[in-house]
């Protein structure tokens, strides 16, 4: 039998696709790098720019590559018969380095991946897209791959290819828009981005991945190769008994915190997740809240959002450690029955150039007109959510942070702003709906998907909206028409209690409705009763400063609204300081000003709090009928010229009602009769005017005996003693 001749490597070389390599403008490496079949024989194309010489390493020879001078960096070897593997060395300058070469490897996304991708109904697209440690075809290394249709050309660059787009070109997956690479050699903490040719041949800004798990410290904007394999979790406990923790009858009572101000370290550094792991999930543990919600910590390049535009939907912010540190973090909050809640940001993105503005050269993720695509409030772009491709990145985003971070819920920013197209907008400054209406039919879709998807896929978790108009069927099912959300966040209430609680009491008699109105709709909803962030920031002033009066004055209205809102029906969610009436208003650059706690009446509401949480959570009148009309009764919404307010809270039929009486004057009111539900003791349960809160020690001598004597629609009542500025809650005895 004749030997197979090997064909000179010359004669097989293709001098227009060397071009395209060596001048950057390759769309199809593989079809022109690695080992390619020509003419009965096979070529090995390496392309390794400043290489003196390339050596290609067999199981059984050395093979010294040929240079073509006419397009450096460009190396050839022919073989008549491929080899089953081999490694490539190169050397320059006296230096040696071996590797694999990247074109030798076959695809790792499968036909039914880009069949998914393509349908935009791959729930896990964190699995298929971006940066995955792996071991394929025997070699460790990093799977690179992201979506860019409009794309010439897609590259992979970082410190590993000295920031060349034309070392390490990706294969285009078909008509898919994914391009992908797996790169041998590269793990974890490799920083990267992908160098696009933009359709028009442009050069774009370095893009950092949408689907990173991990980012450089800002200002840097880099992505960062993160293995997020092989989670250490031990919060089973907490995963299998959440579902009741979250339902509507739970006790639901929410710290927000920004992780960067809540506390600092010496040297006003931000504490790790490792130390909030301790410090704050101890902290809320001893406040006897239930959750604590998280404002956005999504990658994001200034400091001043606050989060709230995002870059990095999938990558935990470094600030504060890696994405294994951030899962210490709700790890350690689960094992002590604390839940976590993450502030989610669907609604729009930065206009940063390295983010998902203008990826692939033209509007891939947002509307291309800015009457739908431009947040004016904001300067941000709007997401086009009725590109499929661009609703599955959303959908996905939402399950991936509740299924890799066992978060047990999401708090959804700025629905308000998603559901209408005219949203902070001029009549001639929007585009009506294929109706002409003023809804975002496709921004509703992605809300309801996104619902039945988590919902769906995550047992026990929750999900809620900061929606502030009248849009029906927030916290409805979506198979009854609803948006799907868990709950809903009342603004109404707070709005017009905070309204109410502002003013002079001398005034407050013609504004007494204010604190009544809310109870016309509390139950139209599954409401959160919120005092966020918001409204301590922009020259708001802190809850403390809002508070009319004189000091003492301020600090007893502040502790009689909260009475008034962990009694009001609807779950609780207070920002981080406020528990202890920060004097200041919120600044996200330094840490909260925990020395306050030294005083006694900053003490006082922190301990008021606290046990408003205790109580709360261990009574059910308070909590289990929260979104029915059945759990609440106004004995009292008339008296504004006393401006005291009196009603029941009703649990279910063996429990222990409660009564709740306000007194918002700094006029003491004695022998002041309220109706009373049932015969017996009603134990003084808490008393906002009490000396361990900062009062003045005011009250009923530790409880009330009702007297059969009809009052206020009650076969029985009592008369008490209402301290000035109070909320007094009575509980009854069994």
């Amino acid at each position: 039998m004749p030997a197979t001749k090997t064909p000179s490597a010359t004669t097989l070389v293709d001098y227009n696709a060397a071009r395209d390599i060596v001048w950057g403008q390759c769309r199809s490496p593989f079809d022109a790098l690695g080992l390619q079949q020509r003419d009965g024989g096979w070529l090995l194309t390496v392309f390794v720019p400043g290489a003196e010489s390339v050596t290609c390493v067999t199981a059984d020879k050395r093979i010294a590559l040929d240079r073509l001078d006419d397009h450096p960096g460009l190396f050839i070897t022919a073989f008549a018969k491929p080899p089953e593997t081999y490694s490539l060395e190169a050397m320059a300058d006296g230096y040696t380095w071996s590797f694999d070469d990247p074109y030798r490897f076959g695809p790792v996304l499968t036909d039914e991946d880009i069949y998914f991708l393509g349908e935009g109904s791959y729930k896990r697209l964190w699995k298929a897209l971006g940066a995955h440690v792996m071991t394929h075809e025997g070699t460790d290394g990093t799977h690179f791959a992201v979506w860019a249709p409009n794309a010439r050309r897609v590259s992979v660059v970082g410190n590993f290819n000295v920031w060349d787009g034309r070392r390490l070109p990706m294969r285009p997956i078909g008509a898919s828009g994914v391009w992908e690479l797996f790169v041998p050699g590269i793990g974890t903490g490799e920083i990267y981005k992908y160098e696009i040719i933009g359709p028009n041949g442009e050069h774009l800004p370095l893009k950092a991945d949408p689907f990173g798990y991990g980012s450089e410290h800002p200002p840097a904007t880099g992505s960062v190769v993160r293995d997020i394999r092989d989670p250490a979790w031990s919060d089973a406990d907490w995963m299998k008994t959440r579902a009741d923790l979250q339902h509507i009858d739970a006790p639901i009572s929410i710290y927000e915190v920004n992780l960067a101000s809540w506390k600092r370290a010496p040297g006003n550094r931000p504490l790790s997740y490792l130390e909030l792991a301790e410090d704050l999930v101890d902290y809320a543990v001893w406040m006897g809240f239930t959750h604590i919600e998280l404002m956005p910590i999504s990658e994001h390049p200034f400091d001043g959002s606050w989060g709230y535009q995002p870059v990095g939907l999938y990558a935990p912010t470094i600030r504060h450690g890696t994405p294994d540190e951030f899962r210490a973090l709700i790890n350690a909050a689960h094992r002590k029955g604390l839940g976590v809640l993450l502030d989610w940001v669907p609604g729009h993105f930065p206009i940063d150039a390295h983010g998902l503005s203008e990826f692939d050269g033209t509007h891939l993720y947002e509307h291309a007109d800015p009457r739908e695509g431009f947040h004016q409030d904001w300067n941000t772009l709007i997401p086009n959510f009725g590109r499929t491709e661009v609703a599955n990145h959303y959908r996905s985003n939402a399950l991936y942070w509740l299924e890799e971070y066992h978060l047990d819920g999401l708090r959804v920013d700025a629905v308000a702003s998603m559901l209408y197209r005219d949203y902070s907008r001029k009549h001639d400054e929007w585009v009506p709906n294929k109706d002409g209406g003023r809804e975002n039919y496709e921004a509703i879709a992605l809300l309801q998907t996104t619902n039945t998807l988590a919902y769906g896929e995550v047992p026990g978790i929750m999900t809620v909206a900061e929606e502030s108009t009248a849009f029906p069927g927030v916290s409805r099912p979506v198979e009854y028409g609803g948006l799907g959300f868990g709950f809903k966040w009342n603004m109404g209430w707070m709005n017009d209690s905070l309204r109410y609680m502002e003013k002079d009491p001398i005034h407050r008699r013609h504004h007494h409705h204010e604190m009544t109105f809310s109870l016309h709709y509390a139950f139209g909803e599954n409401y959160v009763l919120p005092i966020s962030h918001d409204e301590v920031v922009h020259g708001k002033g802190s809850m403390l400063t809002k508070m009319p009066g004189n000091a003492w004055e301020k600090f007893a209205n502040l502790r009689a609204y909260y009475g008034f809102m962990w009694t009001h029906p609807g779950k609780k969610l207070l920002f981080m300081g406020q528990e202890f009436a920060q004097s200041k208003e919120w600044n996200h650059n330094q840490s909260l000003d925990w020395h306050e706690c030294d005083d006694g009446r900053h003490k006082g509401v922190q301990m008021w709090v606290r046990d408003l949480n205790t109580l709360y959570r261990a009574t059910p009148a308070l909590h289990v009928n929260d979104v029915r009309p059945s759990g609440f009764q106004w004995l009292e919404a008339n008296d504004a010229d006393a401006s005291v307010f009196a009603f029941v809270r009703i649990g279910g039929v063996d429990d222990p009602k409660v009564v709740v009486v306000m007194n918002m004057t700094p006029i003491e009111r004695t022998g002041y009769r309220i109706g009373l539900p049932a015969k017996g003791r009603w134990r003084e349960a808490l008393n906002s005017d009490a000396e361990a809160y900062g009062g003045g020690g005011r009250g009923n001598m530790g409880g009330v005996d009702a007297e059969t004597r009809a009052w206020m629609g009650q076969d029985h009542s009592a008369e008490v003693t209402i301290p000035p500025l109070s909320t007094v809650i009575f509980v009854q005895d069994n």
